[in-house]
C-alpha cells in the first residue's frame, strides 16, 4: 500500500529535482527509474525512487548520456573517461569566464579608487553573464525599416513565431547583420551536403565523436543528423543561425541535440536557432543562457519574451510550439509570401 505522505506525484517530484516531469518520463523510458504506481495507476515517487532521480539528474549535469548513466548505475567504468573530459572542458571553460570577470570587476574598482566612476556600459560589461554585445539593426519586410535591438546574445537564442511571421527573414538578416555569423538553411538536407562533411577529414572526425555521443543518448544517425553536426562543428563562424533545427529529426534525436547544446554553457557559440518542436524548446527547463525570440502573427517587431507563464508574448510563443509528432504533419509547408520589389 503506497503511503501517500511519503510518494510525490510526477509534477512534485519534477519541481523537487529541478527537472522537467518530460525528463523523469524518459529517464522511465530507458529503464533508469521505476516510480511505483498507486491505485489509480498514478505514477508515485518515494524517497528511494527520489534517491535514485537525483542521482540521474546530476550525472546529467555531469554531461553524461543516458546509455552512460545507465553504465554507472550497473557499476561499469566503460565510457567514463570522455565524458568527464568534457565535464572538465566546461568547467575551465566557466573558471576562465570568472576569471576575466573577476579581472574587468577590479579593474573597474580601480578606476573608481582614482576617481573615474565607471560608465553604464562598463558596467554591464564588466558585470555580464557570458553573453555577446548586443546588436541594433532595421528589420527586413514585413515590418517595413522598423528597428531591432538586442543588447545582449546569448549563447542559445530560440526565434518562434507561427507561419508568415516573418521568422525566417528575420534570421536571414540576423546572419547578414552580425559580426561573423552564418546561415545555416533548409539547403543543408541536400545530398551535396553530406558529401561535403565526409570529404573534409577534421569536420568528419569532429562529426562522428558526436554523433557516437548523440546516438548512445538516445539519437537516431541520419543524414539530416549529419549536416546539422556538420554545420555546428565547422570552424570559422563566430554566430551560427539554424533555420528549423528539428527538420528532419525523431523526437529522441531532437531532445538528445538539444541537451548537447545545452550543456556547452556561457563559453559556446552563440546560437540563433528558429524552431516549432516542443522537443527543441521546452519553456519550463530554459536556464539563464538562453532567451526567447517572437516575431508575432500580425507583424509586430519582434520582442525578447520572459520563460514564465503571464509574461508578454509567452503564450503567442507556447501556442507556436507542438511535438514532433503533430509537426511532421506541417513538415515542409511554407508560409505564402509575396514578391519584394
Amino acid at each position: 500500500m503506497v503511503r501517500s505522505a511519503e510518494f510525490l506525484n510526477a509534477s512534485e517530484a519534477a519541481r523537487q529535482l529541478g527537472v522537467s516531469a518530460k525528463a523523469l518520463r524518459l529517464y522511465e523510458q530507458r529503464g533508469l527509474l521505476a516510480p511505483v504506481r498507486s491505485a489509480a495507476g498514478w505514477r508515485a515517487y518515494g524517497p528511494g525512487e527520489m534517491a535514485r532521480a537525483a542521482e540521474i539528474a546530476a550525472l546529467r549535469a555531469l554531461g553524461f548520456s543516458l546509455a552512460q548513466i545507465g553504465r554507472v548505475l550497473k557499476g561499469e567504468a566503460r565510457g567514463l573517461g570522455p565524458a568527464l573530459a568534457s565535464h572538465q572542458a566546461a568547467l575551465e571553460a566557466r573558471l576562465r569566464h570568472l576569471a576575466d570577470t573577476l579581472a574587468r570587476v577590479r579593474g573597474l574598482r580601480d578606476d573608481l579608487a582614482r576617481g573615474h566612476a565607471p560608465t553604464a556600459r562598463e558596467l554591464a560589461g564588466a558585470l555580464g553573464s557570458g553573453t555577446a554585445p548586443g546588436i541594433a539593426f532595421d528589420l527586413p519586410w514585413p515590418w517595413g525599416g522598423e528597428r531591432l535591438e538586442l543588447s545582449a546574445i546569448r549563447p542559445l537564442t530560440y526565434i518562434i513565431g507561427p507561419l508568415g511571421s516573418g521568422k525566417t527573414r528575420l534570421a536571414q538578416r540576423l546572419a547578414e547583420t552580425v559580426p561573423g555569423a552564418a546561415f545555416l538553411g533548409l539547403d543543408r538536407l541536400a545530398e551535396s551536403s553530406v558529401a561535403k562533411v565526409a570529404a573534409d577529414p577534421v569536420l568528419k572526425a569532429a562529426v562522428d565523436e558526436r554523433l557516437a555521443w548523440l546516438t548512445e543518448d538516445g539519437a537516431t544517425a541520419s543524414d539530416a543528423l549529419t549536416v546539422l553536426l556538420g554545420g555546428l562543428e565547422a570552424e570559422g563562424p563566430a554566430v551560427l543561425v539554424v533555420d528549423m533545427i528539428e527538420q528532419g529529426l525523431d523526437q529522441a534525436t531532437q531532445e538528445a541535440v538539444i541537451a548537447m547544446l545545452r550543456r556547452r554553457g556561457p563559453a559556446g557559440r552563440p546560437l540563433f536557432l528558429l524552431t516549432r518542436s516542443s522537443a527543441i524548446l521546452d519553456l519550463a527547463v530554459l536556464g539563464p543562457d538562453e532567451a526567447l525570440l517572437f516575431c508575432p502573427a500580425n507583424h509586430s517587431p519582434p520582442m525578447l519574451v520572459a520563460p514564465y507563464p503571464g509574461a508578454p508574448g509567452y503564450e503567442g510563443v507556447a501556442t507556436c510550439l507542438a511535438s514532433p509528432a503533430v509537426r511532421a504533419r506541417t513538415e515542409g509547408v511554407i508560409a505564402w509570401r509575396p514578391q519584394v520589389a
